[in-house]
């Protein structure tokens, strides 16, 4: 009567258990599959709608034993299973599995079952970790359908997933880093890249970024759902990763250490013995992992193509002020001890959950603030107000962005996230390298037209005094944070003579100011933005002699007066110009060359060119390399035209950061590279024919 259906799915059952012969369960399979095509076919072929359940007994009868409920996700969870674990053990398997584009675009689909949506989620990890080529999201079925099944715990999961497709690969410390290399890979890859197409794709995925926005900013409080305990037990029975459960063990320990009275989300169970406590321990890691893998996902985009069309949705869905209300009880609810090298962007980071969490939110701060108006909702209305009242009482216009402010979506609570950030990068040690993000994210907010308002805000909250303080005196050594506030100091002072009046009088001591320069000295690619901020500055002073205070600071200022003597910036610029070549420049370094270029403006603008291109050549002759430097200077510029000439390059950056407009900076560069020979401005002029162009055929294709 039944076919022997009941029989069969008994066996199946019977066979489908880890331990089992799955040859037997493929087996009885095969014959049940058989039985249930036949009525299937016969189902397509009818008319539907005259089919009736009794016309189809053999997957009714298959139904009613359950037969669905065997092809049970433990069965699927244990394939997953054997795979992950192959892949841990042997890499070719991995590889293997990446290679076949159609099982990688299925996995996905696996993840809509909450059973088995960690161990999918796992190996889908691994295969993406060694595919050679970046999958395109868009082939994923239904992907928005797929994503909009996702409670928030496994989107922040998938989150995880996402970060390997949208970013460009890691091109590594080799010769792609150079500007050369990068401009002749952009010249061959016009289209967008796969990581910009996958970046759209999402951002297509109705209600996708307001998700992201709300897991980002949610209390611990909020993530507590009545599985939380099953969810952890999951997780970390299939990562099994003890490293993970033993620091959160010592935080346990630690939390239980500190005193009672401290004010936070747990102050209710800061008194509680340790075994109640652990679970919030765990609670507040397993929701700081999350964050750190949403904030990446949300740092990419910013910085993608589609950087105003994200900016525009992280304003609206008040990301900004969501997280300045988690700032002192999530974000920096303790000092961390950070002695780590200083991550790049799309580097993993194997710290601790705590610090990757910090340097992730400090990328986003600082992805968000530069170059751009919104960077105004990282203060509160009555900062708002600061700034205005500043500009008022100077007399000057206040900027346009921040006039155009939506106050509605600014910083709520008595300080915003920018004077939260000031306060706790005071407390940080010297060499933390939180402080290189810090000084990022404060600088980025800076960039731009300079707003002497701005300035002044910071200013007031004695972030001047700090930098010197950790470049004159804290004894750090670590280049990496010295160069983050190098550039933040040049943000700070350029134009603004209230800074050095107040650099003055904390340089207070020839032993300091000698330290000061030592500091500078020791790499001007590092400091060479400050360089140019000063040099900058004082060019412009010295044309504003009627302002009584502006004379008063230039006939004080130690620093103004070092730089307005000529044999100083011609050492800057002998070593600005020598330090760099054609083959040698990256993204880093390039600023030395605009440095020099600065310097050689600001004198053609004071009819002082010849004489600057002639200390060149006399330098050359005095350390017996004639046409050495010039040569390299000659090269540099005329990369420079291929590179800040073309259609793609924005240059509003260089004319915003020196208040010069860039067809000045086009002319000075076309008049050093003129081919008279009797002009006194042309570079060639300065070089004796003998040693004319030493690297003619250097930038030829």
């Amino acid at each position: 009567l039944w076919h022997g259906i009941p029989t069969l799915l008994q066996r199946l059952y019977e066979s489908s258990h880890p331990n089992s012969d799955l040859s037997h369960a493929h087996s009885f399979l095969k014959v049940l599959s058989s039985q249930l095509s036949m009525e299937a076919m016969s189902f397509v072929t009818e008319d539907r709608k005259t089919a009736q359940e009794s016309t189809f007994p053999n997957t009714y009868t298959f139904d009613l034993f359950g037969g669905v409920n065997v092809m049970n996700d433990d069965l699927v969870k244990d394939c997953l299973s054997v795979l992950y674990n192959c892949c841990i053990c042997t890499e070719g398997v991995t590889k293997s599995l990446a290679a076949r584009d159609d099982f990688v675009l299925f996995l996905f689909t696996l993840m809509t079952n909450k059973k088995t949506f960690l161990q999918t989620a796992t190996l889908i990890e691994d295969i993406l970790g060694v595919k050679k080529e970046m999958i395109q999201l868009e082939g994923i079925p239904n992907l928005s359908g797929l994503v909009q099944s996702f409670d928030q715990q496994q989107l922040a999961n998938f989150c995880r997933i996402l970060s390997v497709t949208i970013s460009e690969p890691d091109v590594g410390n080799d010769d792609k880093h150079t500007l050369l290399a990068k401009n002749a890979q952009q010249k061959s890859n016009a289209s967008p890249s796969r990581a910009e197409v996958n970046q759209v794709t999402l951002l297509n995925i109705p209600g996708f970024i307001e998700r992201l926005c709300k897991l980002a900013t949610r209390k611990v409080s909020e993530a507590t759902g009545a599985n939380f305990l099953q969810e952890l037990e999951d997780w970390y029975t299939w990562l099994d990763n003890a490293l993970v459960l033993d620091a959160l063990m010592q935080m346990a320990t630690e939390e239980a250490e500190q005193s009672s009275t401290e004010s936070s989300d747990e102050s209710s169970l800061a008194t509680s013995p340790l075994r109640h406590r652990l679970p919030q321990s765990m609670k507040i890691v397993h929701e700081i992992m999350y964050k750190v893998e949403v904030l990446y996902v949300l740092c990419v985009l910013l910085m993608g193509r589609q950087r105003n069309q994200v900016h525009k949705m992280l304003a609206e869905f008040r990301l900004i002020p969501g997280l300045n209300n988690l700032f002192d009880k999530l974000i920096w609810r303790k000092y961390t001890a950070s002695n780590h090298v200083v991550h790049g962007q799309n580097e993993n980071c194997d710290c601790s959950p705590e610090i990757s969490f910090k340097i992730q939110f400090l990328r986003l701060l600082q992805s968000f603030s530069d170059h751009h108006e919104n960077k105004y909702l990282l203060l509160n209305s009555q900062e708002l107000n600061e700034l205005s009242a500043i500009s008022m009482k100077a007399n000057i216009p206040e900027v346009e962005a921040l006039v155009n402010t939506d106050r509605s979506l600014v910083c709520d609570g008595k300080k915003g996230l920018l004077t939260r950030l000031l306060t706790v990068m005071k407390r940080e040690p010297p060499d933390s390298s939180f402080r290189f993000w810090q000084a990022r994210a404060v600088e980025s907010f800076l960039r731009g037209a300079t707003s002497y308002a701005d300035q002044m805000f910071l200013l007031k909250r004695g972030l001047l005094e700090h930098i010197l303080f950790c470049i004159i005196d804290s004894g750090c050594t670590s280049r990496d944070v010295l160069q983050s506030y190098f550039d933040l100091l040049g943000e700070l002072m350029k134009f603004n003579i209230d800074a050095f009046k107040r650099f003055n009088k904390y340089v207070n001591t020839p032993e300091k100011f000698q330290t000061f320069l030592t500091q500078i000295n020791s790499s001007l690619v590092d400091s060479n933005m400050l360089v140019r901020c000063i040099v900058l500055s004082l060019d412009r002073f010295e044309s504003q002699t009627e302002d009584v205070k502006v004379v008063e600071v230039l006939s004080e200022c130690c620093l103004l007066s070092y730089m307005a003597r000529v044999e100083n910036r011609l050492a800057f610029l002998f070593r600005l110009i020598n330090i760099i070549n054609v083959q040698t420049l990256t993204q880093e370094n390039v600023s030395c060359l605009n440095t020099s270029l600065v310097i050689l403006m600001l004198a053609r603008r004071k009819a002082k060119l010849p004489f600057y291109l002639n200390a060149l050549r006399e330098k050359e002759y005095a350390e017996k390399y004639p046409g050495c430097l010039l040569n390299n200077f000659h090269n540099l510029l005329r990369f420079w035209q291929r590179h800040y000439l073309n259609k793609d390059k924005d240059s509003t950056c260089l004319e915003n950061s020196s208040c010069i407009p860039f067809s000045y900076w086009k002319e000075t560069v076309s008049v050093l590279l003129g081919s008279d020979r009797t002009s006194l401005c042309a570079i060639a002029s300065y070089i004796d024919e003998p040693y004319m162009d030493l690297d003619r055929d250097l930038l030829e294709d």
